[in-house]
């Protein structure tokens, strides 16, 4: 083989493994969330109404990540890391979050100097409104007010 092709054949091979490890890190950036529906959801093994429900969730608006789609299904993980089949018509775009640490606090505005509205257990549901670099607006019961992101797990960007 000839010295110019044998370099051109290592330049080929760098290029498309660099294309490759780049995309790899840009598609976990785009984590897609979507959230639950309606009250009560049924998961299942497989991506058919002919699939045994393996959990029925009873919360609407939980997030959920989504892995995989085949025709009107998703795959689905929860924040518990349970993963089943869910059909697209039960899915909605409302942007929903999960406290993730116990006893989060929830402020008035974004700054920890602000007055404490509420402290929050782990799994606790909230919409959210909008969000900033490090805090997110939410609403959760009667409750109201800004929360630190790293405290949640769903949709929050």
């Amino acid at each position: 083989m000839k010295k110019s092709n044998k370099y051109y054949l290592i330049l080929l091979v760098l290029f498309f493994s660099i294309l490759f490890f780049l995309q790899d890190s840009f598609a976990k950036d785009d984590i897609n969330f979507l959230s639950l529906k309606k009250d009560e959801v049924n998961l299942r093994q497989g991506p058919s109404f002919e699939y045994p429900i393996k959990l029925i969730y009873k919360k609407k608006y939980l997030p959920v990540i989504i892995l995989d789609k085949s025709g009107p299904w998703k795959k689905i993980k929860d924040f518990e890391n349970n993963t089943g089949w869910i059909h697209t018509v039960l899915l909605s775009k409302k942007k929903s979050a999960i406290n993730i640490k116990n006893n989060s606090v929830l402020y008035k505005k974004p700054t920890i100097f602000s007055k404490p509205i509420a402290k929050l257990e782990t799994g606790r549901l909230m919409l959210i409104k909008k969000c900033k670099v490090k805090w997110c607006k939410i609403t959760s019961g009667d409750y109201g007010g800004w929360i630190l992101k790293n405290t949640l797990w769903g949709k929050i960007n």
